[in-house]
């Protein structure tokens, strides 16, 4: 249950950082090893699954077991990514962390066209030449590629913790620095850009309501938990004639197929901005079986907003549409978000007989509710 804040601030006084570190300080690495962890650092070092090394995993009748791909317990090594807490709890993690060097030189390159960007995006892959490799679509003719260097020095180093907003800066400047730690935490300031979601960007409510100390995730999260049980901005969208649909997903689609994506994602959901972090070839396979990738490279999108529409659709419309293109990809999704998928499709894409293996293995009384249950049916 430690959180990345707190790990990534004791590796740090050590030289070090986790060799993935997921973008928002809550996040813990039990719960990235039990779900899907990615970051800048993916395209070297894959989710955060790949950079575990062994872990101890609390069963539902009592028993703690030892997980080590060269072990007894080698099938829930590679079971329990993305089980979500359905086969047991992570109780101790060892995972690899990396050197670090106390500065970060970003570079920031600008496209107009889809095509060319992942061309590029590609080819910078395929170089390695970067440590840290993300990227931020405005909309289909404003896409950007950010690339991240270690640096003993910087000649000044970029504020984004109070008035500054990263994301932002992403179109102004073409070169910026940071120091490491600012860096790994650039994007949880403003949760990317959901905290326009609590007003957080207008400047007024940014000085004056939060303040330095209640601007990121952790303060985020309470205010749209509050609002998921209150009904507020339900209320507002009733009175305004709207229909919402939340539309939150990390999409992971092969590289070659990007562009696809992209398009039909202008074409149908057109929430803007979003994230894309490539996942690194090498770095991951068909060996973890709730989550299996190709040796190729992906490309992750993320997108976290509410589509509102005059016109009623059926509940999960955006993310059913979102779901059935990334399965014709060949791509996968992340399971914290809300999903639809029929039981047969998700079982094929999520595990089928080899996680049925692993409940009756390791959950034969059915302490933890199925993966299905939990993640599409909500139980």
């Amino acid at each position: 249950m430690v959180t990345y804040e707190a790990l990534t601030a004791a590796c740090l006084a050590r030289g070090a950082m986790p060799a993935v570190v997921p973008q928002l300080k809550t996040i813990t690495l039990g719960g990235a090893l039990a779900g899907v962890g990615i970051e800048s650092s993916s395209h070297r070092y894959g989710l955060v699954h790949d950079t575990v090394l062994e872990f101890d995993v609390l069963l539902g009748d009592g028993r703690v077991v030892t997980c080590r791909p060269d072990n007894e317990h080698a099938a829930l090594f590679y079971g329990f990514p993305n089980s979500y807490g359905t086969l047991g709890y992570a109780l101790r993690v060892k995972a690899k962390a990396v050197p670090v060097k106390p500065y970060v030189r970003l570079q920031h390159l600008a496209f107009s066209d889809p095509k060319k960007f992942f061309s590029e995006l590609g080819k910078r892959l395929d170089a390695g030449e970067a440590d840290f490799v993300d990227g931020t679509i405005f909309n289909e003719n404003k896409l950007f590629i950010s690339l991240g260097t270690f640096a003993d020095s910087a000649p000044y180093t970029s504020d984004y913790t109070f008035e500054k907003i990263y994301y932002r800066s992403i179109a102004e400047k073409r070169e910026d620095y940071l120091t490491i730690s600012d860096y790994l935490w650039r994007w949880d300031t403003d949760w990317f850009w959901c905290s326009k979601n609590v007003l957080a960007q207008n400047g007024f409510c940014r000085r004056f309501v939060f303040g330095k100390d209640r601007l990121g995730s952790r303060h985020y999260t309470k205010i749209m938990r509050w609002n998921s049980r209150v009904g507020a901005t339900k209320k507002i969208e009733r009175l305004l004639g709207l229909h919402s649909e939340s539309v939150i997903q990390d999409v992971d689609v092969p590289l070659a197929r990007a562009a696809e994506f992209l398009d039909f994602y202008k074409d149908n959901v057109a929430l803007w901005p979003q994230w894309i972090c490539p996942i690194g070839a090498a770095a991951h396979g068909a060996s973890f079986a709730l989550y299996p990738m190709r040796h190729d490279w992906y490309v992750n999108f993320g997108f976290w907003d509410v589509k509102r529409t005059r016109e009623a659709h059926p509940a999960g419309h955006f993310n059913r549409l979102i779901e059935n293109k990334v399965v014709e990809l060949g791509g996968i999704k992340s399971l914290y978000s809300d999903s639809y998928f029929p039981r047969a499709e998700f079982e094929r894409l999520y595990g089928g007989e080899a996680y049925k293996s692993l409940k009756a293995k390791y959950d034969p009384g059915g302490a933890f509710p199925g993966l299905y249950e939990k993640c599409v049916l909500r139980a």
